[in-house]
């Protein structure tokens, strides 16, 4: 690691919040620490961390009303939750707020700092270089929308309203649309978009289209943009130009 990354840890139990950041430390991170949700939102706010570690039953302000708050506010950092609790809707919950990944109770730390790396890694991925042989920073029209990838937002063509898209959700459609025409299996989908070793499964990759379907009027009866291929994957079928 040549230039350290900076980590925030929001945490309530103190040891847990001790044991976290030691090892983060160890690893050669700087690390930021809060113990309730006030002060972690105040810190969060800065922009100036790489990755937020991020509790969710905090006292205060819990830990998905503070990343509702950072995406609606453009803060993107990276954030991982951690949570006891385990059910799939509480992980979609998390994913669908903005969250990069989503670690239950209890865990390993050698697991949390792996995922860590590879949010990072992502991170990095998508924001340099080119995606899908195209300059990841030029305009994306299909239909009646515009993939605006400088600013990472959805427009429509007519008025250039935005359409609200969570960070995961846009990066879902910005995977879909670099790859117009091509077939791209559910684990193509996660590996690309989340990453192999993250908690979203195939299902839940499914209930993420049926959202963002629903955001940009395709119809999943008879699809327009976002085609599914049975027992395997999806296709997103509309022309892409750049502009």
């Amino acid at each position: 690691m040549t230039q350290k990354q900076k980590v925030l840890i929001v945490e309530d139990d103190a040891a847990l919040l001790r044991g976290i950041a030691d090892n983060f430390s160890f690893r050669g991170y700087l690390v930021d620490t809060a113990s309730d949700g006030n002060s972690g939102l105040e810190k969060a706010q800065s922009g100036a961390h790489d990755l937020i570690v991020l509790d969710v039953m905090l006292p205060k302000v819990n830990g998905y009303e503070i990343c509702r708050y950072l995406r609606q506010n453009g803060v993107m950092t990276p954030t991982i939750f951690l949570t006891a609790k385990a059910e799939e809707s509480d992980v979609l919950l998390g994913l669908g707020l903005g969250a990069d990944d989503y670690m239950t109770k209890p865990f390993s730390i050698r697991e949390l700092l792996a995922r860590a790396e590879a949010v990072l890694r992502r991170g990095n991925a998508h924001g340099e270089g080119k995606v899908g042989g195209r300059a990841s920073d030029s305009a994306l029209a299909f239909a009646d929308f515009v993939l605006d990838r400088a600013a990472h937002k959805l427009r429509r063509q007519g008025d250039g309203s935005e359409v609200l898209l969570s960070p995961k959700e846009y990066l879902l459609l910005k995977y879909l649309v670099e790859r117009a025409g091509r077939a791209l299996s559910r684990e193509d989908i996660m590996d690309g978009v989340w990453g192999h070793d993250s908690a979203v499964t195939l299902r839940s990759i499914d209930r993420f289209v049926t959202t963002l379907r629903r955001k940009i009027g395709d119809d999943p009866v008879h699809p327009e943009l976002i085609e599914t291929i049975r027992e395997f994957g999806y296709r997103f079928g509309a022309a892409v130009e750049e502009g």
